[in-house]
């Protein structure tokens, strides 16, 4: 055959090969390729043959250069790889092949070069190599090891990571009894053997939460799992995975604990604790609170809202609270509140409510405290009653000393000045008309005296009623009382009181009264007159009006009115006053369920009005 003619037809057969496949003669010129080896190196047909390899490849290395000498030489090298950038500039990898081109006479023409395009397998290798790298981290991170179980072999293979949790060396060889020994004894060990039994006859997965004692001795939470492998429809081997839990399950019952005791806390304080979300819907509740709103457990609050278990207008004023909390971000504490649920039970709270901020310090709620003082405000108010039932009393027992002392130093005085009357007196008619006096003034002071047992009556026994008397005859007695006192001060008494005029009083009240402002009526007069009290009654609507007018010294009303009838206050050293309140009180009048009124002139008298209720 003419040697054209097999030149064409082996350069046909090489066209044609189906691998990646070129010839290079002893001087690296290219004589024939494929068209998948043109194709792969984007080379151009037409001009690519007769050139020299390092024309064709100008990215060359001094390794690449070196095996392609040694072929040459008859040396042949295993594959190697080598990278390749496209006309765009991308970077692709080639399996290289040298191998030597040998004549019929065994003598070496040339190297013919194989490539295999390995990119993708090269891109594979290298994303396997991440993702293994990414398991491993995430397993370091996680503390998650796998293992596998192969039921032919019978033998057991633990990635580093389960060795780690086991606690053994990274050189350990594990086999199913020793795996399983790992297993805390109890629970966990029948556990473990029963799902792997299951699995290897059932085909059963599992995964189970256990614990086991490492090769040091310590006790560890773990996460097992395991899984069947089959192949023709028989489980063949068991895969499965081993994660450290006992960092997060330490932790857990931990916080378990801490939950508890806050709520054995929480639950035997004697205060109502509540938490509210930023909608002042209640999320935590204790004890003290589900026993004021009645009922059996925290399950019947959370969710709910103080529209759900108050009347809308409490609730009103509660979310108003929480709003005021929260926006401004300023506990509301000891604040008094008044509770009043649905049934109409009202209790008085010392509540406080305190933002709560997340680790932000954003507002995602409050906390809220109430102690019930709903009883130290009634026994607060029964204080105040008692201080008031006891300075009442007081007052009585100080008025009551003075009323006796007054009442009873005026008669004493009369009868000192009658006696001393009756001792100088020589007149038979005169002693006999003092000696009448005397038995008068008796018979007043036993009546006195009978009056103030009265008043004593009346203290302890405020339900007795007053008694009606004859407002002419008390005054004409009290004149009878002070009879010598008034003949000592040239005194005179007008009483213009009718006979039917009738009040009802506490009498020893009255006759104090009387007494007092007749007597200092006359202790405070105008030098340079007698002193002159007139009596007079009239009648206004629902009240008898006793009025009492003298020639005094009278009394400056703007400087001293206001202490008019108040206890100890005198004006003695004052000129243009007097002691009128030295034993009359308010007190006194308001027991009578009277009033007073006073009208007065520097120098020219004083008029007081007493006001009787006519319905006593």
């Amino acid at each position: 055959m003419p040697k054209k003619v097999k030149e064409y037809q082996s350069n046909y057969l090489v066209k044609q090969l189906p691998t990646s496949t070129a010839f290079f003669d002893k001087k690296l010129r290219l004589l024939h390729a494929s068209d998948r080896w043109i194709n792969d190196f984007e080379l151009n047909l037409n001009t690519i043959f007769g050139k020299n390899i390092y024309e064709i490849f100008k990215e060359t290395d001094t390794t690449w250069r070196r095996r392609i000498k040694d072929c040459l030489a008859g040396k042949v090298y295993d594959s190697f790889t080598k990278s390749f950038n496209d006309s765009h500039d991308n970077k692709k990898w080639f399996e290289w092949d040298l191998i030597p081109w040998y004549n019929d006479e065994e003598d070496i023409i040339g190297i013919i070069i194989n490539t295999k395009d390995v990119s993708q397998i090269r891109q594979k290798e290298k994303d396997f190599i991440l993702l293994q790298s990414l398991l491993k981290e995430k397993s370091e991170i996680a503390k998650i090891g796998s293992w596998i179980f192969d039921l032919a072999t019978n033998e057991v293979t633990w990635c580093d990571m389960t060795k780690t949790i086991h606690e053994v060396p990274l050189d350990f060889v594990p086999n199913v009894e020793t795996g399983i020994e790992f297993y805390k004894q109890g629970h966990s060990r029948n556990t473990i053997s029963l799902a792997v039994s299951n699995a290897i006859t059932k085909g059963t997965e599992w995964n189970e939460k256990l614990q086991i004692i490492t090769a040091t001795g310590k006790e560890k939470w773990i996460i097992a799992a395991g899984k069947p492998l089959y192949k023709n429809g028989e489980v063949v081997s068991i895969f499965g995975t081993f994660q450290d839990i006992d960092s997060q399950v330490t932790t857990s019952i931990e916080v378990s604990k801490n939950e508890r005791l806050l709520k054995t806390v929480l639950d035997n304080l004697p205060l109502n604790v509540f938490i509210k979300d930023l909608d002042s819907k209640k999320v935590l509740v204790n004890k003290a609170e589900c026993d004021y709103l009645g009922v059996d457990g925290p399950e019947s609050l959370l969710g709910k809202d103080d529209f759900d278990l108050y009347p809308k207008e409490h609730a009103q004023i509660s979310r108003n609270e929480d709003l005021a909390v929260m926006d401004s971000r300023t506990p509301m504490i000891g604040q008094e509140t008044t509770s009043v649920k649905e049934d109409g039970t009202s209790t008085t709270f010392l509540t406080s409510k305190i933002p709560l901020f997340d680790i932000d310090n954003a507002v995602t709620g409050l906390v809220g405290i109430s102690m019930d003082i709903t009883e130290l405000k009634q026994k607060e108010e029964d204080l105040k009653n008692l201080m008031k039932v006891t300075t009442e009393q007081n007052n009585k027992l100080i008025n009551f000393a003075h009323i006796v002392s007054h009442n009873l130093r005026s008669h004493s005085a009369n009868f000192s000045m009658l006696l001393g009357f009756l001792e100088s007196e020589k007149d038979a008619e005169e002693r006999k008309s003092i000696l009448s006096m005397l038995v008068t003034a008796s018979d007043n002071l036993l009546e006195t005296l009978e009056n103030l047992n009265d008043v004593v009556s009346i203290n302890t026994n405020t339900s007795l009623n007053k008694t009606p008397v004859v407002l002419r005859d008390r005054i004409e007695k009290i004149g009878e009382n002070l009879s010598a006192f008034l003949q000592n001060n040239n005194a005179k008494v007008i009483n213009r009181v009718s006979d039917e005029v009738s009040v009802s009083v506490i009498p020893a009240y009255l006759d104090s009264i009387l007494m007092n402002f007749i007597t200092n009526g006359i202790k405070y007069k105008e030098p340079t007159r007698d002193p002159v009290i007139e009596l007079w009654v009239i009648k206004s609507k629902n009240s008898t009006v006793l009025s009492i007018k003298d020639n005094g010294l009278g009394i400056d009303l703007k400087k001293h009115g206001e202490k008019l009838f108040g206890m100890y206050k005198t004006f003695h050293s004052n000129p243009d006053a007097r002691g009128i309140g030295l034993y009359i009180t308010k007190n006194q009048i308001e027991a009578m369920n009277g009033k007073v009124t006073a009208t007065s002139e520097v120098g020219k008298g004083t008029t007081f009005n007493i006001f009787f209720n006519e319905n006593d």
